[in-house]
């Protein structure tokens, strides 16, 4: 049932209950289109099928909300009891117990919903000016010589980076460049002193760094001017900007991203405890190598001394030598006859092992040819046998044969045909009659069937 349905004032029709509420639903999803409501959450429920329940309130008034699984699961966030949020819904009625009620399809903070579209638009501009690429990203130095840090110098940030760099490297000097982290014109001023540390050269990495806090204290962070002064750095930039959760464009500017400014310290400082250890550990080494140097050296001083003797034993050990090789000549030059005759007497050996007996082979080959023969001759006699059995079975079933035992056959002369039975007779009809002795052509006066043969 429609509210155009329903029946004019002061009618008498009736209609339950369900139908009312259902025209009710109708006309209030007809009337008021998708809208932003901005409240704060009351009495919020996640129900086991993923649907969420809470009710949105001001100090005036309230209104029950549902969002659906399939809308929740898309949302950035789960909203938690007293927050500020505005919801995108669509205005409807629960029409089993007639309450109003809003369709909730998105769910935002309150506030946030315009500076995250500003977020997104500037950071989707610089993504296409290749601001972000990988490739323009700087590694950080080893070890810095000199660190600065963009803050505010009330900021507990820098009390935490002050100490974990002193904890470090307290051999590092740090430069602090001072900016208010928070308020108009915030991003400008932070941008001068990022552009005032690359400009004085007396520092290796720059940290840029605060607390942190809601994307309103934040948005310094995110405004275009510092993100470019941040990108144009000639030093690498570390960007320390609130929570690990916390993202802003400059963290996407910078060459890294530290997840919080005391990470940030972490990530720019050598630890000097560490430094120490990895000298020990050169040292030694550097001890062990000259050592071992050193040995190899007198090791070979010895091997000299052994080879400085006389020139009279020196020609002493050269005649031996000599000899030596004279000898080696002799059995070298040897070697190749003494080789080459054994290598022609195992040759003729396998050949005579190998050389053919032509008698034996003869003799063999006679053998063959005479059993060849016999084998022909037994062939053609059986063939002529056969031939003599075959030519008497042919005789005995050749049709002269039959013609000489007094047979005779009918040909139609017309057709070339064998007559076979006696309803093939036609009256004055010509055959050929084959004989023994040869053939006569007749016409049929007349023809009398026998339903019999008779011989």
């Amino acid at each position: 049932m429609t509210p155009d349905s329903f029946p004019a004032q002061g009618g008498d029709a009736v209609i339950p209950v369900s139908a009312l509420n259902r025209a009710i639903s109708t006309m209030l999803e007809r009337s008021f289109p998708l809208v932003w409501v901005s409240g704060e959450v009351s009495n919020f429920t996640r129900a086991a099928s993923g649907h969420w329940y809470f009710s949105i309130k001001d100090a005036g008034a309230q209104m029950r909300c549902v969002m659906f699984r399939g809308r929740a699961q898309y949302a950035e966030f789960q909203p938690r009891e007293g927050d500020k949020i505005e919801v995108r819904a669509l205005v409807t009625m629960y029409e089993p117990r007639g309450e109003l009620q809003l369709n909730v399809e998105a769910v935002r903070r309150t506030g946030q919903g315009r500076l995250f579209e500003a977020f997104l638009r500037l950071k989707a501009q610089l993504e296409s000016e290749s601001l972000f690429v990988a490739e323009r990203k700087r590694a950080l130095p080893s070890h810095p010589r000199g660190i600065g840090i963009v803050t505010s110098l009330q900021a507990a940030a820098l009390r935490d980076v002050l100490t974990t760099l002193a904890r470090r490297a307290p051999h590092v000097p740090v430069i602090v460049y001072p900016a208010p982290v928070q308020g108009a014109g915030v991003g400008a001023k932070l941008a001068a002193m990022v552009e005032a540390a690359g400009a004085r050269r007396e520092i290796d990495v720059l940290i840029v760094c605060r607390g942190g806090g809601s994307i309103e204290d934040l948005w310094a962070f995110n405004e275009e001017v510092l993100a470019r002064a941040i990108a144009a750095s000639p030093v690498p930039v570390v960007s320390g900007v609130g929570h690990e959760t916390d993202f802003t464009i400059a963290d996407f500017a910078a060459d890294v991203r530290a997840p919080t400014p005391t990470a940030a310290a972490e990530l720019v400082s050598p630890q000097r405890v560490m430094l120490l250890r990895e000298l020990d550990h050169r040292h030694a080494a550097l001890a062990r190598a000259f050592g071992q140097t050193m040995e190899r050296r007198a090791q070979q001083l010895d091997w000299l001394a052994r080879r400085l003797v006389s020139p009279a034993e020196r020609l002493q050990r050269q005649r031996v030598h000599l000899r030596q090789l004279t000898s080696q000549l002799a059995a070298a030059g040897a070697r190749p006859v003494r080789d080459a005759r054994a290598q022609f007497t195992l040759v003729q050996y396998r050949w005579q092992r190998r050389r053919p007996d032509v008698s034996a082979e003869r003799e063999h080959l006679l053998r063959l040819v005479q059993r060849v023969g016999h084998a022909r001759d037994r062939r053609a006699e059986r063939d002529n046998a056969r031939v003599s059995e075959l030519a008497a079975r042919l005789q005995v079933l050749s049709p002269q044969r039959t013609l000489e035992r007094g047979y005779a056959a009918l040909i139609d002369t017309q057709t070339g045909h064998a007559m076979r039975t006696p309803a093939a007779l036609k009256p004055k009809r010509p055959l050929t009659v084959h004989l023994a002795q040869g053939s006569a052509d007749v016409l049929l006066a007349d023809v009398q069937p026998r339903l019999s043969d008779e011989f």
